[in-house]
């Protein structure tokens, strides 16, 4: 199966990138945050609404290089969706490369293929805080889900 995978270009450092994945989550992802998503081995919760919620355990932090996270829990709330656990078990991998305008970031999401039941709305979720995330390291100020 193939895994979701996205990757952009950003005009910003490796530094920056990292620091944004590993202490600034809620500046562009979700302001509903709790935990801490620093070191390996810690936790951390983000929310959107009621409904919908992911844990993750930090598995590795690489400096400037590679982040990745496990699926400890979820809950994707949708009616549509029959499977709104789908997502516990699966690993979220972020690697920076640097290049000759600033970064390139690649996000694979591994377990979240084509056949997975919420394919279609979590990746479109995860281009939105893609472009989130770009956007906050380019300008300061990112979308992040607000509550």
């Amino acid at each position: 199966m193939e895994n979701y995978t996205n990757t952009i270009e950003i005009i910003t450092t490796p530094e920056k990138a990292y620091e944004a994945l590993t202490r600034k989550i809620p500046l562009w992802w979700s302001e509903m945050f709790n935990g801490s998503s620093r070191e390996p081995d810690d936790v951390f919760t983000i929310q959107f609404g009621d409904n919908i919620h992911k844990t993750f355990r930090v598995k590795e932090a690489v400096p400037e290089s590679r982040i990745v996270w496990y699926v400890v829990d979820s809950l994707i709330g949708l009616p549509e969706l029959k499977n709104q656990t789908e997502w516990i078990g699966t690993t979220i991998v972020w690697e920076i490369e640097k290049n000759e305008n600033g970064i390139l970031l690649k996000l694979t999401h591994r377990g979240l293929y084509p056949d997975v039941e919420c394919y279609h709305i979590c990746s479109n979720g995860w281009v939105q805080f893609i472009n989130s995330l770009k956007l906050f390291l380019e300008t300061g100020t990112g979308s992040p889900f607000t509550g």
